[in-house]
């Protein structure tokens, strides 16, 4: 299989879905704690670059949900939605989440930032591995 043999609509629509996920999480969600436990205020935010800042998140959402199509196609294309979208759940639980937590534990960062986003990635994969399920 030829490494970029996957469904490319598939790939931006699963990045575009978690990119949304994460609109909603850091916004209406948990935009304000997010915003307490990393402190900034909604004034530093505004003054961030937000070209740069939501152009590279959508790139490593696009990579991270190419990594997730082409593991599929490769290892996993008889499984069906269900289990996909377990898979994608286990490659949040098993790798982003521990991953996230080592950094914040030597980063001496807070449980309640951990928590909030833990939970974003989460359902950052899950909603890539329902699209994912859903169009491959």
């Amino acid at each position: 299989m030829n490494i970029f043999d996957v469904n490319w609509i598939a790939v931006v629509l699963a990045a575009l879905a978690g990119f949304l996920v994460g609109g909603i999480w850091y916004g209406p969600v948990m935009g304000k704690k997010w915003m307490g436990a990393v402190g900034l205020t909604e004034e530093q935010i505004k003054e961030g670059n937000m070209g740069m800042i939501y152009g590279g998140a959508f790139a490593f959402s696009l990579i991270a949900s190419w990594t997730l199509a082409h593991t599929f196609a490769t290892y996993a294309a008889d499984l069906d939605f269900g289990v996909k979208v377990l898979t994608a759940f286990g490659v949040a639980l098993g790798f982003i989440v521990p991953a996230i937590g080592t950094n914040y534990l030597f980063s001496q960062k807070s449980k309640t930032l951990f928590f909030i986003d833990a939970g974003y990635w989460l359902l950052f994969y899950v909603a890539m591995g329902v699209v994912h399920a859903w169009l491959g």
